[in-house]
C-alpha cells in the first residue's frame, strides 16, 4: 500500500545526529566513494557591467575544486562523513585540485593522466552570468582500466556515487559499464546524471537517482511544474529499475518516491539563493548522510532537501551548522 507522507513539522532527528566517520551496516563498516570523471578548478569572478572587446577588471574572485562527485565528497566531509574521491587529474591544475581537497580534509585517490591538464571552468557574474568550461585531459583506455582496478576493491555495503557528465574522450556507456561490473556485489550506487547516462543504468537498480523536474520531464517529453505532477513520472523511473527516486524542483521543493512505495513531498526551505552551483550535489550528499545516520528515508529526504538548500543559500557548499539550522526552521 502506498502512503502519501507530506513532511510533518517537527525537528529532524538528523539534526541531532553525531555522524561517525564512516557509516555502518550490521557488523560491516562501509566506505563511501565518489567518482568525478572530469574534475575542475572553478574560477568565479564578479565584474561590474562587463563590456565585450574591452579590458574588464574583477571586483571579487573565488576559486575552488569542482565537479559533481567532488562536491558530494566535500559536503559529506562537512556533514561528518569521510569519503574517497576518485577520478582523473592532469597537469598543474590537477595538482592544485588535489591540494585544495587535502586542505579541506577530503581524501582522494585520483588517477594521474599524462596528456593534457584538468580543466578550469570560469563563471563571470555581471549583468548576466556567463560560463566558459574547459575541456579536460585526454583520458585513455589504460586510464579507465586503472579506475576499474580501484572500483574492484569496493566491498559489500560500500556506497558509490557516480555524478556528472562523461568527457567526450570516454565511452558514453561508462556509467552502465561500471554498474554492470559491480552488479551483485551489494554496493549501493547513487547516480546523478541526465538522459541516456541515467536511463542506461536503470537495469542495474541504482540505490538512488536524483533528476530535477526539468530533466525528468525531458526523459518523458512532458512539462512538470508541481510536486503532484512529478510523482507519477518518478514512479515510472522506479518501474524501470531505480530503487529510490528524488526529484529536486528548486523553489518548488522536492519529492521522493522510496523503494517501499512511500511518497514524500517537501516545500523548499526559506532563504535567498546566492549560488545554485552544487546544490543538487549537496542534496545527494545530504540524503546519503541522512540515510547512513538514521536508516530512515523520511529523515534522509529531509536532510537532502536542507543540505541542497543550504548550499544554494551560500557562496560555499553547505556546512553542518547551516544544514542543522535549516532542518530546525523547516521541519519544526
Amino acid at each position: 500500500m502506498v502512503a502519501d507522507r507530506s513532511l510533518t513539522p517537527r525537528v529532524s532527528d538528523v539534526s541531532r545526529c553525531q555522524c561517525s566517520r564512516f557509516g555502518k551496516r550490521g557488523d560491516i563498516f562501509l566506505m563511501i566513494y565518489t567518482v568525478t570523471f572530469n574534475p575542475s578548478l572553478d574560477y568565479i569572478v564578479d565584474v561590474e557591467h562587463i563590456k565585450l572587446g574591452l579590458v574588464n577588471r574583477t571586483v571579487r574572485e573565488i576559486i575552488y575544486p569542482g565537479g559533481k562527485g567532488i562536491n558530494v565528497s566535500i559536503v559529506l566531509k562537512n556533514l561528518g562523513f569521510d569519503s574517497t574521491a576518485l577520478g582523473f587529474l592532469a597537469g598543474f591544475t590537477g595538482a592544485d585540485i588535489r591540494s585544495r581537497l587535502e586542505t579541506m580534509g577530503v581524501k582522494s585517490d585520483f588517477i594521474e593522466v599524462s596528456d593534457g591538464m584538468s580543466r578550469i571552468n570560469m563563471k563571470i557574474r555581471s549583468d548576466e552570468e556567463t560560463e566558459i568550461n574547459g575541456m579536460g585531459p585526454a583520458i585513455g583506455s589504460a586510464d579507465i582500466d586503472k579506475l576499474y582496478d580501484k572500483l574492484d576493491t569496493l566491498k559489500e555495503g560500500d556506497v558509490l556515487v557516480l555524478a556528472g557528465s562523461i568527457p567526450s574522450v570516454m565511452p558514453g556507456t561508462m556509467y552502465s559499464d561500471i554498474m554492470k561490473r559491480l552488479e551483485g556485489r551489494g554496493i549501493d550506487i547513487a547516480v546523478d546524471a541526465t538522459r541516456d547516462l541515467l536511463m542506461n543504468v536503470m537495469p542495474y537498480h541504482p540505490f538512488v537517482i536524483k533528476p530535477n523536474n526539468h530533466e525528468l520531464g525531458e526523459i518523458f517529453d512532458v512539462e512538470l511544474r508541481t510536486r503532484d505532477e512529478v510523482i507519477p513520472y518518478a514512479k515510472k523511473l522506479q518501474e524501470k529499475g531505480a530503487r529510490n527516486v528524488i526529484v529536486s524542483m528548486a523553489g518548488e521543493g522536492a519529492v521522493m518516491v522510496a523503494e517501499d512505495g512511500t511518497e514524500y513531498k517537501s516545500e523548499a526551505p526559506k532563504g535567498k539563493v546566492v549560488n545554485s552551483v552544487g546544490a543538487g550535489d549537496s542534496m545527494v550528499a545530504g540524503f546519503i548522510a541522512g540515510y547512513l545516520s538514521t536508516k530512515d528515508y523520511e529523515q534522509a529526504f529531509r536532510m537532502g532537501v536542507c543540505t541542497g538548500s543550504a548550499s544554494a543559500f551560500s557562496e560555499q557548499l553547505a556546512t553542518k551548522a547551516e544544514v542543522d539550522a535549516l532542518l530546525a526552521a523547516t521541519y519544526k
